[in-house]
């Protein structure tokens, strides 16, 4: 594995599955050393992911949003992230964030006794993710484990068998203190209703440049206005109109990055029938206009999902 890896966008599936590797079939664990401040528009977009991540603030403060939850987290803080949670990372300057995925097999098969007791209760009985303080003894462990972790991958070569070691001892901390939370996020949102979100999305990404009303988003999922609005709200802290505006918005700033259309054609062929309200909005979105955009701002030219 590069501990080396830089990466400035989430690449996703229509379902927004990462389609990026994290390790290897014998070896399922990647280690990142990030800054979210460098990804395209100061964010790690919406993510799902079979690994497990350990995340550790080392300075800087972000927003995160993890199933349906909202909120901060500052430096010396750990994070960790469920299996297949959707998930996504907002900064406001720098924020390094060294970072582990692996799989949970990297401990043992799922067929296996050990796998059953000690894995799953994890996986299928507790909350989406876990933040870690230093404040509460036993995160403070956690914290400590990460943090060896990191060291072991940007210092030694031959590092598995210890990066195991470390990693079967902080599972072993947080089974003790999570293994018999109350399973409320498994759920809500459930995994249908996740489904559903994810067709809407999908809707929306397939038929942005056509005129759309919430009554088409909502039906596809076949689900009412009030339903998708709820929805959208939970998971993704935005409504489905708002949602399908920004798409545009995302979809214009690449055209005005990869064509010589003008920005009334790109206006519509993004769905916008009205030039000025695009403008209006993209500047609201972005800081500076269309036309300051193609000249060269500060962006990255990625679009990103949300």
């Amino acid at each position: 594995m590069d501990t080396n890896s830089k990466y400035t966008l989430i690449e996703t599936d229509e379902d927004y599955r990462e389609t990026v590797s994290h390790g290897s079939s014998k070896y399922p664990f990647a280690f990142y050393d990030e800054d979210v401040w460098e990804f395209d528009f100061h964010c790690i977009d919406w993510h799902w992911h079979a690994e497990l991540e350990f995340v550790y603030v080392k300075s800087g403060t972000m927003t995160a949003m993890v199933g349906s939850e909202r909120f901060r987290v500052g430096p010396n803080t750990g994070l960790f992230i469920n299996t297949k949670v959707l998930h996504r990372f907002d900064s406001e300057s720098s924020v390094i964030i060294p970072n582990i995925l692996f799989l949970p097999t990297l401990f043992a098969a799922e067929d296996s006794l050990l796998y059953q007791n000690y894995i799953s209760p994890v996986l299928y009985a507790s909350a989406p993710y876990q933040i870690f303080s230093d404040d509460v003894p036993w995160q403070a462990k956690i914290n400590r484990l990460l943090l060896d972790v990191f060291a072991l991958q940007q210092d030694e070569e031959k590092n598995e068998w210890r990066t195991v070691q470390h990693l079967m001892e902080l599972w072993d901390i947080l089974y003790r203190h999570t293994k018999v939370s109350v399973a409320t996020f498994r759920n809500e949102p459930s995994a249908a209703k996740q489904a559903q979100l994810q067709i809407m999305m999908r809707y929306i990404q397939d038929h942005y440049q056509n005129p759309i009303s919430l009554d088409e988003i909502s039906s596809v999922a076949a689900i009412s206005k009030s339903s998708a609005m709820k929805l959208f709200a939970m998971v993704l802290h935005t409504s489905p109109i708002a949602f399908l505006v920004r798409y545009r918005l995302q979809c214009a700033a690449q055209q005005l990055l990869s064509t010589e259309q003008t920005v009334g054609m790109i206006a519509q062929n993004t769905g916008f029938s009205d030039t000025a309200y695009f403008c209006r909005k993209f500047k609201k979105l972005y800081g500076m206009t269309p036309t300051q955009y193609r000249a060269g701002g500060d962006h990255r030219g990625r679009s990103s999902i949300l």
